[in-house]
């Protein structure tokens, strides 16, 4: 008993581990961002090294003639039970006599490489890595190929890194979580709220990071993990921990919310990993669910990879959970149901013994290893030396290049939402402004505007260094993030002597972040009154800019008509500051659009953040969640953001009528109550294409980029959503000019919707495409 309340209580230190180290970088980086060790350069770990070790030649899974199949069979059935054992923790471990040496899996790059894992180091070699805005403002930009492009960059400067020894190979990222709850401190991490748009980022970074550029697709430039599986969305709220949370939820959520991007990530961006979360899916750990790892992952997706836990998840499941009754059970619950790897010690402590007691077989183990070796493969792990491989010349000075510190600063522009401007406050003139006041706690913190899994950035540009660049400012911090005694007097004083204000207010990671969910979704402490108090005494434009991972209720904002203009910007990463006064100062034409619903305070007064339906229930009053499902008030809309100029669209082209042809022996030939058609075994399914083409003309006075969403409202069966996103693109043009953007659609992907019990089914019927004020009516029919 002893020894158990021990081992509880080194659980208990073990599972705030991560929240001791994001406050122990925090630290760091206020303090002792300036030291920089002096280390000599390292060389990168790898297997196979036949110049250092010739007899390492004879060995199959060092011949790079072979398929990685034959190489990773042959390196498993040469080890040990205790030497494959080592290698299903994230902590690796070596076989000297096989010249494979210990790997490092945790790295992360969730918007540049980061220090938040293991595997990644910075040191006076490459002291600094490239930090893009957090994936909630980047996917505000809805431009794919700016995902992917970001990805490559990443990728770039984690192989550079790699090459002297500061870096792995394998990086879990991205987050791919439907951003549920407007509390969730993680949503910050993720792409939004909506499935498609989770789905089309997830899979544009995906094949950024992981796609070499010779072309060879059975390779990797580095291994990608798309995580948290499943419904993973409550970190700490009022108590109710990630640890013990049970999600509820129904097939149909599941399969048309939760699951979607998951999906994308292994089908179409082919990733290396999936990581499962530490919550439980309806009473079961999601990392000891035979059904959502192997049924699904491996079974019904495929994955060409391995599945790998969140950190310590068999603690959890063991400690926390008392899903079972002994560690070895833990240990064989889990890779019975297909996992591979364990971020962790779990299974290297309790594998064997699990093994002993006939809880699992070797065979499984050799599974498990052999996922997690063909990806070491796939990335030229047993290659010999990287220096002699596709990305051997990469190194510091590919790290931080003028190119990626550019599109750092591109990637938050183009995110950047402007969400209320009256006519005559933005853009400013830079001419026309003597003095501008610049006020608020975020205005001049640097490091805000990276948020969480940060790295070391290349260097910062606050939004008082951007703004300052272009006119004479007037600094006042008014409160810090708390706000509790804000400087109203101050402030007031230097906005009333200014040409212009802009107040830069919002939260940071002592508000929001993994492990910390919110209550309230105001502004902090007191910041609105500050921010009412500055506007009133303002003789100019009064500009508030609010940044932050999560909505906001400023209501009252966007009701005072002395606030003149509204801009999120997220947590907008090293070059924040610069995109900033870049749509400020009108040098930029905002194109950005929110990924998430922005929920007036009553919301969360009203709806356990537990409660994990996404469709209402009237019976109970909830009132459901996201655009797809929520009819309640807002204060600001899922796509809503304002530009410089005005776009026109006009339908050029799209079907008022689409046939699916059935076989004659069809069920629905013979009835007329057939209201929907399953797209699993249709055969009329297959190619049945549909062309959408829209011609948008800039009648504004600015160059700029227009975001297209193209939405559907199907026919209202099998509790469809209400409006859902089909799919999105970017036009640039110019001021008077005309482009045509087309959307090639297929009509039972597209058009179709989730039942009740998770079968996805094409309805019969009436839908809406939505393309701004926009609406095109077109009947589907057999």
């Amino acid at each position: 008993m002893k020894k158990n309340k021990a081992m509880a209580l080194t659980y208990e230190i073990k599972k705030h581990q991560h929240s001791f180290m994001l406050c122990f970088f925090f630290i760091l980086s206020h303090f002792c961002l300036q030291f920089k060790p002096v280390l000599a350069q390292s060389s990168p770990v790898f297997a196979c090294d036949t110049a250092t070790n010739p007899s390492l030649k004879n060995y199959a899974f060092c011949d790079v003639s072979l398929d990685v199949s034959a190489r990773v069979n042959d390196v498993v059935k040469r080890l040990t039970l205790d030497e494959k054992i080592s290698m299903l923790v994230n902590t690796a471990g070596s076989v000297n006599r096989l010249g494979i040496p210990k790997y490092e899996w945790w790295s992360e790059a969730l918007h540049g490489v980061s220090y938040t894992g293991p595997g990644v180091k910075f040191n006076n070699v490459v002291p600094h890595a490239t930090s893009f805005p957090q994936p909630i403002l980047t996917s505000a930009s809805f431009n794919e190929t700016l995902f992917e492009t970001i990805g490559k960059v990443v990728s770039t400067e984690g192989r550079a890194m790699y090459n002297v020894g500061q870096a792995g190979l394998t990086y879990w990222s991205p987050n791919v979580n439907i951003y549920r709850d407007p509390r969730w401190g993680r949503g910050q991490e993720t792409a939004g709220e909506d499935p498609t748009l989770n789905s089309k980022y997830g899979v544009a970074y995906v094949k950024g990071l992981q796609q070499r550029d010779d072309g060879k697709k059975d390779m990797l430039k580095v291994a990608s993990c798309c995580k948290h599986y499943t419904a993973y969305d409550v970190d700490n709220w009022k108590g109710i921990e990630r640890y013990n949370f049970n999600a509820k939820v129904t097939q149909q959520d599941l399969d048309d919310t939760f699951n979607p991007p998951f999906k994308s990530c292994v089908l179409d961006g082919n990733v290396a990993s999936v990581m499962c979360s530490y919550n439980q899916v309806n009473g079961k750990p999601v990392c000891g669910d035979y059904d959502l790892l192997a049924g699904v992952i491996r079974g019904q997706w495929k994955l060409n990879g391995y599945i790998v836990t969140d950190c310590d998840s068999l603690n959890v499941m063991y400690w926390y959970q008392h899903y079972t009754k002994t560690p070895e059970e833990t240990a064989a619950l889990s890779l019975n149901a297909g996992l591979d790897l364990n971020c962790g010690s779990w299974l290297s402590n309790y594998t064997r013994s699990a093994v002993n007691k006939g809880l699992v077989k070797e065979s499984v183990i050799d599974r498990a290893v052999t996922n997690n070796f063909a990806t070491l493969m796939r990335l030229g792990f047993f290659d010999g030396n990287p220096k002699n491989q596709l990305y051997g010349n990469l190194g510091p000075k590919d790290v931080c290049t003028q190119e990626h510190q550019e599109l750092a600063r591109e990637a938050a522009r183009q995110g950047i939402v402007l969400l209320k401007n009256t006519a005559g406050s933005l853009p400013l003139s830079p001419k026309a402004i003597k003095s501008l006041a610049v006020i608020g706690p975020n205005a001049n913190l640097a490091y805000t505007m990276v948020g969480s899994y940060e790295g070391s950035p290349c260097k910062y540009t606050t939004p008082l260094d951007g703004l300052g660049a272009s006119v004479s400012t007037v600094y006042q911090q008014g409160c810090d993030i708390a706000c509790a005694t804000p400087q109203v007097d101050a402030a007031k004083k230097a906005a009333a002597a200014a040409d212009a204000v802009v107040l830069v207010m919002g939260s940071d990671q002592t508000i929001e972040r993994e492990s910390h969910d919110r209550v309230d979704i105001t502004l902090p402490g007191q910041q609105s009154h500050l921010v009412t108090e500055v506007a009133s005494v303002s003789k100019g434009p009064v500009i508030l800019v609010i940044m932050s991972g999560g909505g906001m209720d400023v209501q009252f904002a966007v009701d005072n008509p002395k606030i003149t203009s509204i801009l999120w910007v997220g947590f907008p990463g090293e070059a924040g500051g610069a995109a900033l006064a870049d749509i400020v100062f009108g040098y930029y034409n905002p194109s950005g659009r929110l990924p998430m619903t922005w929920y007036p305070q009553s919301y969360a007064d009203k709806v356990d953040m537990t409660n994990m339906n996404m469709r209402p229930d009237p019976k109970t009053g909830f009132p459901g969640r996201s655009y797809r499902f929520y009819k309640g008030p807002t204060v600001f809309n899922f796509g809503d953001g304002l530009s410089y100029s005005q776009y026109k669209h006009h339908l050029v082209q799209a079907p008022k009528l689409v046939s699916i042809p059935l076989g004659e022996a069809h069920a629905c030939r013979s009835t007329t109550t057939c209201k929907s058609i399953d797209t699993l075994n249709e055969q009329g399914c297959n190619n049945l294409g549909l062309d959408v083409h829209l011609r948008v003309q800039n009648v504004g006075k600015m160059s700029g980029s227009h975001t297209v969403l193209l939405f559907t409202s199907p026919p209202s069966l099998h509790n469809a959503p209400q409006k859902h996103l089909l799919d999105f693109q970017k036009i640039h043009l110019k001021p008077q000019s005309a482009g045509v953007v087309k959307f090639n659609l297929d009509v039972c992907k597209h058009l179709s919707v989730v039942d009740e019990v998770g079968n996805r089914k094409v309805a019969l019927g009436l839908h809406v495409l939505h393309i701004g004020d926009l609406k095109h009516s077109l009947t589907v029919r057999i």
